[in-house]
């Protein structure tokens, strides 16, 4: 009876591995990972530089020149020269190429601009005057809130392109201004130059609560074998409304002592960052659904 037991049971078995090795069997298999790798949540961070461009819609000034335009006078801005910062959590749902992503970030921008003044006695031939110059540092924090939509091109590559579009909420936080005035003083009897100590004040009055923008980009994937995603992604944020928070323009003491008054803004940023995304759903601990080549 033992030994009919084992021949049955030897039986069974040999059975059930014809069943596994069957070329059928590995085709519905095969079938059903390629259904389930169609979509896939990924999870992520990433972080990186972020250069800042702004245009004025409308100019503002504490001061008016007299005796000549006030073009000479005009605020002259530095764009894309000083270097911010940020940080983005990604959420991710992809479905065959297209991904659906929300990215909250925060957003530390920086950008100047510089300005001139001249005073005269007015007399014919005279030297009696002198010329102050303003430049002017602006640091801001945002807290944006982009939806992202991205296709992705040869998704069954390790290397996968894509490119995005999308739009953003942003929220204030804090923001500080700093004003260095300098000069050359001729009305004293002679040609002395100058330079004050810097003036740093708090700022945050001075923007507006929220603004919102579009933004477009590309970027890179690569798939690591453990179903791990570098990426390294370029955007361009374009704001559409106004950074400046209007009813404040004159609000600080300080700042409209040395003549200033912030113009209305729009503000483009353009953030490049390295990071990487883990995915939230697998098929077995052993499976690479990013490596199936």
């Amino acid at each position: 009876m033992l030994l009919c037991l084992l021949l049955a049971a030897n039986g069974a078995l040999a059975q059930s591995s014809k069943k596994k090795k069957s070329p059928a069997a590995y085709n519905k298999q095969n079938k059903e990972n390629e259904k389930f790798l169609e979509k896939q949540w990924w999870l992520g961070i990433r972080g990186g530089v972020t250069l800042t461009k702004v245009d004025p819609t409308t100019t503002f000034s504490v001061l008016s020149p007299t005796n000549y335009d006030a073009s000479e006078s005009g605020k002259k801005y530095d764009n894309f020269s000083l270097v911010g910062s940020h940080i983005t959590m990604e959420a991710t749902f992809y479905f065959k190429q297209f991904t659906f992503s929300l990215q909250p970030t925060f957003q530390h921008s920086r950008f100047a601009y510089t300005n001139q003044y001249r005073w005269t006695d007015g007399a014919e031939g005279s030297n009696n005057n002198v010329e102050l110059n303003y430049k002017q540092e602006q640091k801001v924090d945002h807290l944006l809130i982009p939806l992202v939509v991205k296709y992705e091109f040869m998704a069954t590559t390790r290397l996968r392109p894509y490119l995005q579009i999308g739009i953003f909420q942003a929220f204030r936080i804090g923001a500080t201004k700093e004003v260095t005035v300098s000069g050359i003083d001729q009305a004293s009897g002679g040609q002395n130059q100058f330079e004050d100590e810097p003036i740093t004040v708090g700022a945050r009055d001075l923007f507006a609560k929220k603004y919102w923008g579009v933004l477009g980009g590309a970027g890179l994937y690569y798939n690591l074998g453990n179903n791990v995603r570098l990426n390294f992604d370029v955007q361009y944020k374009h704001g559409m409304s106004n950074i400046v928070s209007a009813e404040n323009r004159y609000s600080n003491d300080r700042l409209a002592g040395v003549g200033d008054a912030m113009d209305d803004l729009d503000m483009d940023n353009i953030n490049i960052s390295l990071g990487c995304l883990f995915p939230l759903r697998f098929l077995e601990s052993g499976f690479k659904s990013l490596n199936r080549k």
